[in-house]
């Protein structure tokens, strides 16, 4: 039986998707019902854990600012977004052919430039007395070079930047990690719990009593379910016990700051 479930975990988070969609064509533009068709899905979607922030209505393009909670995933953003968009403006008498293209972006308050130095600078700015335990640290905050989150993920059906920062933490921090062999077990293990579900680290930072992770998540998983796996894949890896506070972070994040789109 898995430690951490749904029930007993608590999220501190702030997650946003920035969704596009477009009509099939350049020659076909939305109707001006669009803003009514959108304000009468703005309630099913907040229902659905996706409380629509702001939008904007192009000739060929709609652009949806969406607040989540951590049981959204981007593909069931997407799906939701452009299905009940495409219901209501039929219900309106103005039926629109959508494209199958999309493009789903998650945003933060911070850059991932903002992000990463953070996470590079963690050993550096911790207030432990010994200069050699923080060099010793150093070697625990890892940039993978390999995972661009620059880049977005190719689909079929569009593109998608899903960019998370998550933090765990020790579960009791008067009793803080201090082997070695501890952190090499975490830094192995988390690299292990990524690519088995599909997402990409992109930096690390293994510190006493905490865990920073900026990663490439699975589109397909919400941030909770994220937050699930490398929970329980980490207490796996010391014998299946309860090693992790109940309570952990999620924040999105991308080259753009909330503050730039809104």
């Amino acid at each position: 039986m898995p430690i951490y479930t749904t029930d007993n975990i608590r999220i501190v988070h702030n997650l946003h998707y920035d969704w596009t969609g477009w009509t099939e064509t350049k020659k076909i533009e939305f109707p001006p019902s669009t803003h009514s068709a959108i304000e009468s899905c703005r309630q099913l979607w907040n229902e659905e854990g996706l409380r629509l922030e702001s939008y904007q209505v192009k000739k060929d393009q709609i652009q949806c600012l969406f607040e989540v909670n951590p049981r959204v995933s981007p593909i069931f953003c997407s799906a939701r977004s452009k299905g009940r968009l495409q219901y209501a403006l039929r219900k309106c008498g103005t039926p629109v052919p959508f494209s199958r293209r999309t493009c789903l972006r998650s945003l933060g308050d911070n850059t991932r430039e903002i992000v990463r130095n953070y996470l590079k600078k963690q050993a550096g700015k911790s207030d432990y007395v010994d200069s050699r335990f923080k060099e010793w640290l150093e070697q625990f905050n890892l940039e993978f070079k390999n995972t661009d989150l620059k880049e977005p993920e190719h689909a079929s059906h569009g593109l998608y930047w899903y960019n998370l920062h998550f933090v765990i933490v020790v579960f009791d921090r008067r009793f803080p990690m201090t082997l070695a062999e501890s952190f090499a077990r975490v830094r192995d293990n988390c690299i292990r719990i990524g690519k088995e579900n599909a997402c990409s680290l992109a930096e690390i930072s293994i510190m006493p009593d905490h865990i920073h992770m900026g990663l490439r998540g699975n589109k397909e998983q919400a941030p909770e379910d994220i937050a699930l796996n490398f929970l329980n894949g980490l207490s796996m890896a010391f014998g299946n016990n309860r090693c992790w506070s109940e309570e952990c972070y999620l924040g999105t994040y991308s080259e753009y700051s909330l503050e730039k789109i809104r």
